[in-house]
């Protein structure tokens, strides 16, 4: 039996999250409703203006794991932190959703620990403001090999790609996984972060198994606004396609095969999560063997749920949610 069901790898961010009126925002320089990389001073500025604060382990493919991990599969995440006290906070964290945090805190590490500010509108809009610190360090030595090999599923965050190491160790880890017998994929991560690599995107798809982005990243990484245009070029590549339209349903494709999954439109009160449980629903169906009309639906489903109350976890029991449709 593999040690883990499903692994993944990605920047380890601690997400910092309060509410916020336009009003604050506008005082502390905050664009709305985009994600703004920050420099360690920013960080401490804004880290300390934030009232209510509530923190917990983030990162979108640490997200994604953690919620693999409460619908019951045994899952660890591969990432980065200083062994300072938000990065030994996190590895606590993880560990208490039932989630192995596989690297130890960095002792005397380079940089702190990543945090990620995100400040959530009365429209339920989010902002965030990321100081990347140590998580972007990463590299090969940090993914031990018996993990990635062992894992029946893997899944790698896009984020990861921007420093040259980073890139390497996904496509090592990737290769590895797939060699002895598991599925490996990735998240597209945002159109900024793509139109940062799109060339490496392109190149790295053709070795995975799955592909899960949203409609603007998909634009993004084939350059053309008619969507059914790039995902049959993404289709042509890689084994399985995925795309979330926030209320427009998901479209999945595996070669000339078309899913259409319809999605009901629900007003957020927070969108923080939303795309990583979108990824940690679909994912369990496809680890569990479901129909992939069945892994959108659950998708969906662990999405509106992380979207109507605020955090990026499920607060509820999603199988539960599966098993009330008739999903499991």
């Amino acid at each position: 039996m593999n040690k883990y069901q499903a692994v993944g790898i990605g920047n380890a961010v601690v997400d910092v999250i309060c509410r916020s009126d336009d009003a604050f925002l506008g005082r502390m320089g905050i664009e709305k409703g985009i994600m703004q990389l920050i420099d360690a001073d920013r960080g401490e500025a804004l880290y300390g203006a934030m009232e209510n604060r509530v923190q917990m382990a983030g990162g979108s493919v640490a997200n994604t794991i953690a919620g693999l991990g409460a619908l019951g599969l045994r899952g660890g995440f591969i990432g980065r932190v200083r062994d300072d006290d938000l990065g030994r906070a996190y590895a606590d964290d993880l560990a208490r959703v039932g989630t192995d945090f596989v690297n130890a805190p960095v002792a005397q590490g380079e940089l702190p620990t990543s945090r990620c500010m995100i400040f959530v509108s009365p429209d339920g809009e989010r902002s965030m403001n990321t100081y990347l610190g140590i998580s972007t360090e990463l590299g090969a030595e940090d993914v031990p090999g018996e993990v990635v090999s062992g894992a029946g599923l893997l899944l790698l965050e896009g984020y990861l790609f921007d420093k040259p190491k980073g890139k390497a160790a996904l496509a090592a880890a990737a290769e590895a996984c797939r060699n002895a017998g598991g599925m490996a994929g990735i998240s597209l991560s945002d159109p900024f972060c793509v139109d940062r690599h799109r060339s490496d995107f392109r190149s790295l798809i053709g070795g995975l198994d799955y592909v899960i982005g949203n409609e603007h990243e998909w634009s993004s990484l084939y350059e053309t606004e008619d969507l059914d245009v790039a995902l049959a070029q993404a289709a042509a590549k890689t084994g399985l396609v995925v795309c979330t339209r926030s209320g427009a349903g998901v479209i999945i494709l595996r070669g000339d095969t078309r899913t259409d999954v319809p999605v009901a439109r629900i007003a957020p009160v927070d969108t923080t999560g939303a795309g990583d449980q979108f990824a940690a629903g679909f994912l369990y169906g496809l680890a569990t063997g479901k129909p992939l009309q069945v892994a959108g639906r659950m998708g969906c489903i662990a999405a509106a749920e992380v979207i109507s109350h605020y955090g990026a976890r499920p607060e509820v029991d999603i199988k539960a949610l599966f098993a009330a449709e008739g999903l499991i």
